[in-house]
């Protein structure tokens, strides 16, 4: 085996040898171009002209001019409707196999519809993944290791003519033949619907496999590995997969959770993060001296950044008509702005929901800062999910607590606003002083939240509760594993139907 898996790594250091990262903004100009001609003769594309967009000297600019921006309700109401009542050639050629079933949290309820195009990115994306693991230096002996990816359920669900899904699992359910033998859990136990049964059954086989690499969202996976080690009476995880090196994370900030995750291990693992939505495979780390991720330039999806603040958007996270819009070309590093993403899928100038800032242009690399509907600025607090991060990894440092999860509001006390929040916490602590330190931290490192502390933002409560809660109210009003995540801000309804709930489960 160890023979294997030194042919298989210099087999991916030859790959990445062989195939160089194209220019990124070249590269993406060929990409609108791709997707307006193949577009051009849907409905959308006669719609908003693309064949005259074709013929313009610059079709970035003529692009942006005919095309408004989408967010998720504007192009069902419009468009997508028509794809779930079996109507062709809609916003992409042909007929819909596949939809993704969003779990996040900018909707209650998305049907995305994923073509055999997105599939094949998708797959590219993936082989250009493994090809990028040669870059953090693994011994050969990894490359003979499998792999546990903790997804949705692959048992997808047949509607008349076509499967629903979360991505991941429709992902999962199209993997290439020749990626069996390495894949884990497999597609019997992946295709449980219910996630306790499934990690249940992951803890039973969990002696028969030898991983080296797992995948999936933190609080999952971190669930799953307790259950694993409780059932099968480990001190830590490596004492059954002693050859685990690597864990590829997404879909959520992973520093929240990597105090706790690495306490169910013998030592620290290498960490990749990956950014797979429900509208496509975005990014991926390539490099090990970054926790940045570098855009798929030339796969499949164009890209588009608007400034995320009031000027270009709204309270409730919105692009606003008229706000600036930018292509990869002119972006800037360093500054936060709204993704806007064209796709393979019929995707069109498309709101995907996320905030990114681009933290290497030259190489195209992102982080992802948070969720526009994870914006607070209620009374002017401006407050982004990357700020509330900030704020909480010094409150951890400061009373030596972890806190993984929250929730924020802006709720109404004698007709005045204060932010309120939730905070699974690991250990007690005064949440009065807590909350003192918070708000301090928050005041010092954002002007628009001190300004607003001095008017109409009248104070700051927090409640320090089990992390538990959190996900056995996802589990209650949503569904737990997969792709699900828990939302960091809400509405003032919204939070107070989970107020009531921390009440009745306390």
């Amino acid at each position: 085996m160890a023979v294997i898996g030194e042919l298989i790594k210099k087999a991916i250091d030859f790959t990445g040898m062989i195939i160089s990262d194209p220019e990124p903004v070249e590269a993406q100009k060929e990409v609108l171009r791709k997707l307006l001609e193949t577009a051009k003769l849907t409905a959308f594309g006669k719609a908003y002209q693309f064949a005259e967009i074709l013929e313009a000297d610059d079709i970035v600019a003529a692009f942006q001019v005919k095309v408004p921006v989408h967010d998720y309700d504007k192009l069902y109401a419009e468009w997508w409707h028509y794809l779930l009542e079996g109507h062709q050639n809609v916003t992409w050629p042909g007929g819909q196999q596949y939809f993704a079933l969003s779990s996040g949290t900018t909707s209650n309820s998305k049907h995305i519809p994923v073509t055999d195009d997105m599939l094949a990115c998708i797959r590219k994306a993936g082989i250009s993944e493994i090809t990028n693991i040669g870059a953090f230096n693994l011994p050969s002996d990894f490359f003979t290791k499998q792999i546990l990816m903790l997804g949705s359920s692959t048992n997808l669900i047949q509607k008349d003519d076509h499967q629903e899904g979360e991505i991941s699992g429709i992902s999962a359910s199209n993997l290439p033949t020749w990626f069996g033998g390495f894949y884990k859990p497999g597609i019997e136990i992946a295709s449980i619907a219910d996630f306790d049964e499934r990690v249940k059954r992951i803890a039973e086989e969990a002696p028969k496999w030898d991983i080296g690499c797992i995948s999936g969202i933190p609080a999952w996976i971190e669930l799953m590995l307790k259950e694993v080690i409780r059932h099968n009476n480990l001190n830590n995880i490596h004492e059954i997969w002693p050859n685990l090196m690597v864990y590829t994370t997404g879909g959520v900030a992973f520093d929240p959770y990597r105090k706790s995750l690495e306490k169910l291990l013998a030592h620290p693992l290498v960490y990749i993060d990956t950014y797979l939505a429900s509208e496509g495979f975005i990014a991926i780390q390539k490099r090990p001296d970054t926790m940045s991720m570098a855009l798929f330039p030339d796969n499949g999806i164009f890209y588009e950044f608007v400034p995320f603040n009031g000027d270009n958007v709204d309270e409730d996270g919105l692009v606003k008509p008229g706000g600036t819009v930018l292509s990869l070309a002119d972006a800037e590093e360093n500054v936060e702005y709204v993704l806007l993403i064209s796709t393979v899928s019929g995707a069109w100038r498309y709101m995907i929901g996320d905030t990114v800032m681009i933290t290497d242009k030259t190489r195209a690399e992102i982080k992802i800062t948070g969720r526009t509907k994870h914006y607070l600025n209620v009374v002017g607090e401006q407050l982004s999910v990357n700020q509330m991060n900030d704020g909480l990894r010094v409150i951890e440092n400061e009373y030596g607590v972890v806190i993984k999860e929250f929730i924020i509001s802006a709720v109404r006390r004698d007709g005045e606003y204060i932010n309120k929040w939730f905070l699974g916490c690991d250990k007690k602590a005064d949440k009065l002083k807590v909350a003192e330190s918070l708000d301090a931290t928050l005041r010092e490192n954002n002007k628009n939240y001190n300004v607003a502390r001095t008017r109409a933002l009248k104070g700051v409560e927090v409640e320090l509760i089990p992390e538990e809660l959190f996900y056995k109210w996802s589990e209650e009003t949503k569904k737990k594993g997969g792709q699900v995540k828990i939302p960091r801000v809400m509405k003032e309804e919204d939070f107070l139907a989970f107020e009531a709930f921390v009440a009745a489960n306390s």
